[in-house]
């Protein structure tokens, strides 16, 4: 046996395992750690490719915190506050309450601005959310086309999500901008206990817009997996947040940090999370988020529905059986439009019979230059005795498991597709009846 080929090291990290002698199906990702990494690095191309279309609907949002943080620091630079120090025009002798003021009616314009601008990026979210769920599924994807499908599939979910923070937080910094005006004034900083329930209320309005962000993102995965009504989709964001609170925060953190960098990260730090933001980490914090919450599906959810679990992992500890089909009304449209496009260009004729082996001495009898009756005899003599051997060779091997499996898969593809291309008009086997409004996408 010839030994194996050595290769050297950019060899070896150019072609992969899947080139390698030693490749096998256990080296698949069997858990949800390890398909993020085996998608980070091996769909890293498309993963920036979302991330840079889904920046374009992000941009709205972006800009209006920009100007924010724009005319913030100019009503910090050249507000009156040190009117009366000194030699200064105009003169206010009580300049109490003012910067609070000039904050309210600045977080009033531009807040409100953000519900609005966060409706857009919706549009980048429910498109690039839907890439990604399939790349978790290990399903094949168009970009292009996935893009536009998620968008009509999943919009006013995740409008409703975006909706569900941004107003919580738009109420939320009124309040509390409306607090510290109150705690500005003489009369009621004086009083110890209104000032104490003023601030309370701050609080309450910082742990609410905590409690919007994991609901908002939870609600942005169910929305992507299944087809909810707009109550049933909050309901069910409120009850998975709580129920796997420890987890949900830290996976939150985990996928968000790029955001809370660029934030709250000073100018050197916030150049960073910029870069990061417009490159790739949105596209990160959606992989980070669905991989877990597919997890938290298949645990929790899932099996309870009837429907499969570890979608996308390789069962390593599972016997060995016959391939399972896949409901094509399960898939995404893009597998389903693939399979159709199969079912359309018809069984393949070199795999669904079987086709003898040129390993005989039956050969086709060559004419001589100068050729006689019996010569043209033996020439479809020949041809006769290797057809009948082809078709005897056929029908001793038409019953082998591959042939035969074959046809079966290719008979209820093609069934499936008709049977959905007729709208269901054929009775289904009716599937276990699902929480109320928590369907399958």
């Amino acid at each position: 046996m010839a030994d194996k080929e050595k290769r050297g090291l950019v060899a070896r990290w150019l072609l992969g395992k899947e080139r390698s002698e030693d490749y096998a199906r256990s080296t698949l990702p069997t858990s949800r750690w390890a398909l993020f990494w085996d998608i980070l690095k091996g769909r890293f191309g498309k993963l920036v490719l979302v991330n840079l279309i889904m920046v374009v609907t992000i941009l709205p949002l972006a800009a209006v915190i920009f100007m924010r943080y724009l005319e913030v620091g100019m009503n910090g630079s050249l507000g009156p506050y040190g009117a009366g120090l000194g030699v200064g025009y105009p003169v206010l002798p009580d300049l109490s309450g003012y910067a609070e003021s000039a904050m309210f009616r600045t977080d009033l314009i531009w807040f409100g601005l953000m519900i609005p601008a966060a409706a857009i990026a919706a549009l980048g979210i429910s498109g690039g959310g839907y890439i990604i769920r399939n790349l978790i599924w290990t399903e094949g994807i168009f970009v292009a086309n996935d893009f536009l499908r998620g968008i009509k599939r999943n919009y006013w979910n995740v409008l409703e999500a975006v909706l569900v923070l941004t107003v919580v937080l738009f109420v939320a910094r009124t309040m509390g901008n409306l607090a510290d005006m109150l705690i500005a004034d003489a009369s009621v900083s004086a009083n110890a206990s209104i000032v104490g329930w003023l601030t309370a209320s701050k609080v309450v309005g910082y742990v609410l817009v905590a409690f919007a962000l994991l609901v908002m993102l939870w609600m942005i995965s169910l929305g992507i997996s299944y087809k909810q009504g707009p109550w049933a989709l909050f309901r069910n964001a409120v009850v998975m947040t709580v129920g796997t609170f420890p987890q949900t925060v830290f996976f939150a953190a985990l996928a968000t940090w790029p955001v809370f960098l660029t934030l709250f990260g000073g100018q050197f730090l916030a150049v960073i999370g910029i870069l990061l933001l417009v490159i790739f980490a949105i596209s990160y914090m959606l992989l980070v988020w669905l991989d877990y919450t597919q997890w938290a599906f298949d645990k929790f959810v899932n099996p309870n529905m009837g429907y499969a679990t570890g979608r996308g992992l390789y069962d390593k500890n599972a016997p060995k059986k016959k391939t399972e089909h896949t409901d094509p009304t399960t898939e995404s449209a893009a597998m389903r439009e693939y399979r159709r496009q199969i079912v359309a260009m018809g069984k393949s004729k070199l795999v669904c019979r079987p086709i003898k082996p040129i390993d005989d001495d039956l050969e086709v009898y060559q004419l001589p230059e100068s050729f006689s009756r019996d010569d043209l005899q033996r020439l479809k003599e020949s041809k006769t005795a290797i057809e009948e051997d082809t078709k005897a060779y056929e029908a001793e091997h038409k019953d082998d498991e591959r042939y035969v499996e074959y046809n079966r898969q290719f008979e209820e593809r093609e069934r499936a597709l008709q049977e959905e291309d007729a709208g269901g008009k054929k009775k289904k086997k009716k599937a276990p009846k699902p929480p109320k409004m928590l369907n399958k996408r």
